[in-house]
């Protein structure tokens, strides 16, 4: 299990680094290339964990990247990460180097529209463009299986001290048994009882 929300930019910045390593380059596991990351918990906040992860991976400095919106959230992803939009209307748009940014209109054009398999068609292309693809996925869902099936797999996202223990092994059972690859967990919202200037000495 990988850890996240730490106190310390560093150490939080170290996990992501490690996360990513882990996650993406597994020798043993091949190449993982496209990766949903989803909450267990519907209160769980996971963009910015997306964020993070993709703009780790942009920074490897060889690869294109794409931070991907797939959740039905009301709020889009550009929104909730606040992330300035192009004035011009474009169907993905650089946010730093090497990483670009897919909101959810490119592929899931329909806004109130049920959601049909050509949008899945479309967002697979989109992942194709990329050496690696971070798709931020809402909690599991019908949807969000489908998209994992697409996927490499998915990352669940628990909460400390919030996520009950049973719900997420029903949930990994669920993605089993919808075939869906299961790459890791991410714990998120730890709270460390060590003053933050012992954390490097410890």
């Amino acid at each position: 299990v990988e850890e996240a929300g730490f106190p310390s930019v560093s150490i939080r910045d170290e996990q992501i680094h490690s996360l990513v390593q882990q996650l993406f380059f597994r020798q043993e596991a091949g190449l993982v290339r496209n990766v949903g990351f989803t909450p267990v918990d519907t209160s769980t906040q996971t963009a910015p964990l997306c964020l993070q992860v993709a703009t780790a991976l942009a920074e490897e400095g060889n690869y294109d990247v794409g931070l991907i919106d797939a959740s039905s959230d009301p709020v889009l992803l550009q929104q909730q990460l606040q992330i300035p939009v192009p004035t011009h209307d474009k169907v993905t748009w650089a946010v730093s180097p090497r990483l670009w940014f897919v909101p959810r209109q490119s592929w899931w054009r329909e806004a109130g529209q049920p959601f049909a398999d050509h949008n899945l068609e479309q967002l697979r292309e989109f992942m194709a463009e990329f050496d690696f693809s971070i798709l931020c996925c809402a909690p599991i869902s019908w949807l969000t299986a489908r998209i994992g099936q697409s996927c490499d797999g998915l990352v669940l996202v628990l909460t400390a001290n919030k996520t009950r223990r049973l719900v997420a092994a029903q949930v990994k059972d669920h993605l089993h048994e919808t075939k869906v690859p299961l790459l890791g967990t991410i714990l998120v919202e730890r709270r460390f009882p060590v003053p933050q200037g012992l954390y490097r000495n410890l």
